[in-house]
């Protein structure tokens, strides 16, 4: 079994929002963290159908780039009323809308005739080192959607998405409350703990 790398580790995104969780989450098993932003990589096309190739699509490609280990997610809302949307596409959703706000405002639009509320996020992490091995891991967060939109932190759809338990959205959570319930923290944990067992 391999180790976690823990002298380098290049994350795969441009979100800065993002980012900015993984260097909280990964702060106590990494050294050094450097995204694929800052390094001027280009964004690959996601084509996958599902969370997991489009975090692979990712991974390989910064890894391959580079030649550093590379951790990539792909994450999305699913929305049960809506059969599981926007899913592996909710980032392009905002996109096409213009923001995120906006497309917040869609999903409840789209919700009106809808008492089932209940949603869930899935985060689907991928590390790729640059010989082509690679290992994944899967993170779920499950909760409601509420209207209005509520709290100012965070980053996505985390102002209309309340978790299991919770009476704040993730928008109203610091970031470290935050990192205990999503579903990028429970896969990042996941990932630690594959490391640790013997």
């Amino acid at each position: 079994m391999r180790k976690l790398p823990e002298d380098k580790l290049l994350i795969a995104t441009h979100n800065k929002g993002k980012l900015t969780e993984f260097q909280s989450l990964l702060a106590p098993y990494v050294k050094k963290i450097v995204s694929a932003g800052a390094l001027g990589l280009p964004e690959p096309e996601e084509t996958g159908q599902t969370f997991y190739d489009n975090a692979f699509i990712k991974a390989k490609a910064a890894g391959e780039a580079t030649g550093i280990p590379s951790l990539a997610d792909d994450s999305g809302l699913c929305v049960n009323a809506l059969g599981g949307k926007p899913g592996v596409l909710s980032a392009r959703w905002a996109h096409d809308a213009g923001s995120f706000p906006v497309a917040m405002q869609r999903l409840h639009e789209a919700l009106k005739e809808s008492k089932d509320r209940t949603a869930f996020f899935v985060c689907s992490l991928v590390l790729f080192w640059p010989d082509g091995q690679s290992i994944s891991v899967e993170g779920r967060c499950d909760g409601a959607l509420v209207w209005p939109m509520r709290g100012t932190g965070g980053h996505g759809y985390d102002p209309i998405f309340q978790p299991l338990g919770e009476m704040r959205t993730f928008a109203e959570m610091e970031a470290s409350e935050k990192d205990n319930e999503s579903h990028r923290g429970r896969a990042l944990r996941a990932l630690a703990e594959m490391f640790s067992q013997k």
